[in-house]
């Protein structure tokens, strides 16, 4: 979806590596030479990880630039504005992040553009970071928490910022067991600054891939090549662009054609992918949960996992609501302290 045949790729995460190696593998699969085509850079707070991520690059015969450092207080590329695409699946839900460190990190140009999250949550931190790093064509794909597409309160006004600012591309929501490091179902998000003037700018496409896995053994899931053929290409479709079989063929191709017709043009599919306007984003609380927008196919009730998923999203609403009552009760009752002492 991010496409990164050429340019500088940028991964604050970095961990053991692993998205570089897929990007290389996206652009040899193009028959072009990724040492050539791709220029990579990345950090990582672990000195253990920054040792396995420049094996693993030389391994596959790849270059760049990992350095240790704390992504959020460190910026050893200096990477505002500077990269043509953003690759991360970063930790989830972390705490404790020292925000009087950032404070002058925050502001349009800077690393934190909209603002620091009141919450202790640093998810919020690092889509900032993600999208700061993008030049004006720049493109970002990541992985992120469940709980960040609908979280409330400071975190849905830099949401609203960040979707007002028309760089969200695509949200895809994604099963449990999906990667190593996580076992919670997840979500893609996209981001493309590229995209503002286009046909698609006041939309956000959605697509829920959450039944669409191949089941590798009892806790892991992946997607086959023509499985990621087919979710790639119905956003080339949205993007009004060629579609690609160069992954996944003929199965791909088959079952883009079963879907969208022989002549492929995007359409929305109930239980599968919508394009979103930002008014029908705004009445759900600026919300970037597919499953708020893609609905139910036709004949399929709402499953077990559906059900769970949205009463974990309820619960953690309800939390945010107790905690904004619990912080107004301490306000309210040192108001009338005062009034009483006065």
């Amino acid at each position: 979806m991010i496409e990164p045949y050429h340019g500088a790729v940028f991964d604050p995460a970095t961990g053991s590596g692993g998205m570089f190696v897929q990007s290389a593998r996206f652009v040899s699969e193009h028959k072009k030479e990724p040492s050539r085509e791709l220029s990579i850079h990345g950090h990582e707070k672990v000195g253990m990880n920054v040792a396995l991520a420049r094996m693993n690059l030389a391994m596959h015969g790849l270059e760049g630039e990992i350095r240790e450092a704390n992504s959020y207080y460190d910026d050893p590329f200096e990477s505002s504005g500077r990269f043509d695409f953003v690759l991360a699946n970063p930790p989830f839900n972390v705490n404790a992040v020292d925000k009087e460190r950032l404070e002058a990190d925050v502001g349009k140009g800077r690393r934190f553009p909209f603002a620091l999250p009141s919450v202790d949550n640093a998810n919020y931190l690092w889509i900032q970071l993600f999208y700061s790093a993008l030049n004006v064509k720049g493109r970002a794909g990541f992985v992120m928490a469940n709980s960040a597409s609908d979280a409330r309160s400071s975190e849905m006004e830099i949401r609203k910022q960040l979707i007002n600012s028309r760089v969200v591309e695509a949200i895809v929501a994604v099963g449990p067991n999906m990667f190593y490091t996580v076992t919670l179902p997840c979500t893609l998000w996209f981001l493309d600054k590229a995209k503002s003037g286009a046909d698609r700018t006041n939309t956000v496409l959605f697509l829920d891939a959450r039944r669409i896995y191949r089941q590798v053994d009892r806790a892991h899931r992946d997607w086959t090549s023509a499985q990621i053929g087919f979710l790639a290409n119905i956003v080339r479709l949205y993007r009004g662009e060629e579609v690609d079989f160069t992954l996944g063929g003929d199965v791909a191709e088959t079952k883009l054609a079963e879907i969208f017709g022989k002549k492929p043009k995007y359409a929305d599919v109930a239980g599968l992918c919508k394009g979103a306007t930002l008014e029908e984003i705004e009445a759900q609380g600026w919300s970037l949960n597919p499953g708020r927008y893609v609905g139910v196919a036709p004949g399929e009730a709402v499953s077990d996992e559906d059900f769970k998923e949205q009463l974990e999203t309820l619960n953690e609403e309800l939390e945010s609501l107790n905690t904004q009552a619990r912080d107004l009760e301490q306000i309210i009752a040192g108001n009338v302290a005062e009034i009483l002492e006065a």
